[in-house]
């Protein structure tokens, strides 16, 4: 999969729609067809709109959890809970769900961010806020990648 990239104002109209910025479309190529999963981050209060085929890869993997392991099963539900299929309708739109706008406070103004392998959908004013927190970066990409070789030249 493509690499995503790049940050995008929208806006969401009266039905709970925005259109799909025409870069990150011809970034997904033939895989914006597919259609989407969207569903909240883990961290923030915002969704992630995930590529079908990285939906079906993240969702493998906890396919294999133990579900009668308490943690695994609460887990599983609490992740999947909100997962709900978004397909671009005839002119590229896409319905956000209700419930999930509501959890990010979405409104009208939204802003789409490319993020490697995922895309992600934030309140504008929200994702400034997010923007604006007084976080090192330096110290942050130091614990975040300090322990990964950059010159071996192997792709992982």
């Amino acid at each position: 999969m493509t690499s995503l990239i790049g940050e995008y104002d929208c806006k969401v109209d009266a039905k709970g729609r925005f259109m799909f910025p025409v870069d990150l479309k011809r970034q997904l190529n033939a895989l914006f067809e597919n259609g989407f999963v969207i569903n909240r981050n883990l961290h923030q209060k915002c969704l992630v709109l995930y590529p079908l085929n990285e939906w079906e890869k993240l969702n493998k993997k906890l396919a294999k959890l133990n579900r009668l392991i308490k943690a695994n099963d609460v887990f599983v539900r609490k992740f999947t809970g909100g997962a709900t299929n978004a397909e671009p309708d005839s002119t590229g739109r896409i319905l956000l769900p209700k419930a999930l706008t509501d959890y990010a406070d979405i409104k009208t103004d939204l802003k789409v961010l490319g993020s490697n392998n995922v895309i992600e959908l934030w309140d504008k004013k929200m994702y400034d806020d997010f923007l604006n927190q007084d976080v090192n970066i330096e110290k942050l990409a130091e614990d975040v990648l300090g322990g990964l070789n950059f010159s071996d030249g192997i792709d992982e």
